[in-house]
């Protein structure tokens, strides 16, 4: 199949949309199908464009067998919901100089936009009805639904505009793809037949993320000792996390021995180390993003791991970073409310601990209790339910028998509508 991708964030970004998107062009090339993908130059998550790629503007490389298009685009750390747009839209314009040459070129046997931004919807629609090709929408996050409820967007025109608008490539595409069946379902609600959802879930190598020792693990490197208490935040420090309350709860751990490790980017970065400034802690420590080969060993150094979420982030949004803590074996500490995907998937598996969201008692208590109880049965089950259900070759395989169903179908109704017009 020749299949073209087209999403704001790929790799080599580590984190994020762009991980899992980089991800599965390199593995639909590895089937000997025919991929490009039309992106922008890295730059998440620490907004700002990767120093390889500072100084260039339109241009085309190859990685792991993907001919990945690079756009220019505006990036700056995005304090506000104008810059943010200003920064989608810098990218939607920027990319019609790579995609004039496919609307005009030999035909795609299917396209894939990744969201969000979900705007980025409007020109893989517009290629599909042009020619004839199946588009799926593939959804990470409901953007405008977490906009809303996280307050970033406020003015009722514009999100009833925005929501329209969402409304119309959602409805447009031949198939919604997302992630959780939290998201499945928010999705139905907007009026997406069942059947034209498809569940996509975040994935992993569980080959490559696997349980380590604790000698294998970087405390050498960091000099922290094995008797240590170590927990854990790896990911993006961005707006739907609530990381301000894991300032707050650091500071009643004050016992040298607990080592709170924060590694990572993003827009909330400069707020939490001026929280630490603030507070004279010295139990929490900062670490940038390390490389993928090293994650097994960064996971293997703490004892707990944190996934947090405020609470107008449910099921909007499914904590990518958790796929990796559960294949390395890890236990998380996980803010989530019931009736949600996460909540109850946590809570049917065991795999971790369960609080309330943006709650610092919830949290000061939910880390009480882990950095004093084993922790052995939750990091079973999660290396258990990685390998059972987040298998990157068992998800990419089924996602594959989907487009190339929905890219068949196309084609015979194609060639049913040319027979007719023959007759």
């Amino acid at each position: 199949m020749r299949i073209l991708i087209y999403g704001i964030n790929y790799a080599p970004e580590l984190t994020g949309i762009g991980k899992y998107t980089g991800e599965m062009g390199a593995w639909l090339a590895q089937q000997v199908h025919e991929v490009s993908v039309i992106t922008a130059k890295p730059y998440y998550p620490e907004w700002q464009v990767h120093q390889p790629y500072k100084g260039k503007w339109w241009y085309t490389e190859e990685m792991e067998g993907v001919k990945v298009h690079r756009c220019p685009l505006y990036v700056t750390n995005p304090t506000s919901a104008a810059k943010r747009i200003l920064h989608e839209f810098s990218f939607v314009l920027s990319s019609l100089i790579f995609w004039l040459p496919f609307f005009f070129g030999r035909r795609l046997d299917v396209v894939i936009g990744v969201c969000p931004p979900f705007h980025l919807g409007f020109l893989p629609f517009l290629y599909s009805k042009l020619r004839g090709v199946p588009y799926i929408c593939h959804t990470q996050d409901l953007q405008v639904d977490a906009a809303k409820n996280l307050g970033m967007i406020k003015n009722k025109r514009f999100l009833d505009l925005m929501f329209r608008a969402e409304h119309f490539i959602l409805h447009h595409a031949k198939a919604v793809s997302t992630i959780s069946t939290g998201m499945q379902k928010k999705i139905e609600k907007k009026g997406i037949a069942s059947f034209r959802i498809l569940l996509f879930p975040n994935w992993v190598d569980v080959q490559a993320i696997r349980p380590l020792s604790k000698e294998e693990s970087l405390r050498r490197e960091l000099s922290i000792a094995d008797d240590h208490k170590v927990v854990l935040y790896s990911g993006n420090l961005g707006e739907k996390q609530g990381l301000d309350l894991l300032i707050e709860a650091a500071r009643h751990f004050p016992d040298p021995q607990v080592c709170f490790l924060i590694v990572g980017s993003g827009g909330g970065k400069a707020r939490l180390e001026e929280m630490v400034e603030q507070y004279g802690l010295t139990n929490v420590r900062f670490l940038p993003l390390q490389p993928y080969e090293k994650l097994s060993a960064l996971l293997a150094t703490a004892d707990l791991h944190l996934v947090l979420q405020k609470k107008k982030a449910a099921d909007l949004v499914m904590p990518s970073k958790l796929t990796s803590i559960l294949a390395a074996g890890g236990c998380a500490l996980v803010t989530a409310l019931p009736e949600t995907t996460l909540y109850e998937t946590i809570q049917k598996y065991n795999l971790g601990i369960l609080i309330e969201p943006e709650s610092v008692e919830a949290l000061k208590e939910g880390l009480a209790y882990a950095l004093e109880s084993d922790l052995k049965t939750y990091r079973r089950n999660a290396r258990l339910y990685a390998q059972e259900f987040l298998e990157k070759e068992h998800i990419m395989k089924a996602f594959e028998k989907e487009i190339l169903h929905l890219s068949l179908s196309e084609e015979v109704k194609e060639t049913a509508t040319a027979n007719l017009d023959w007759q």
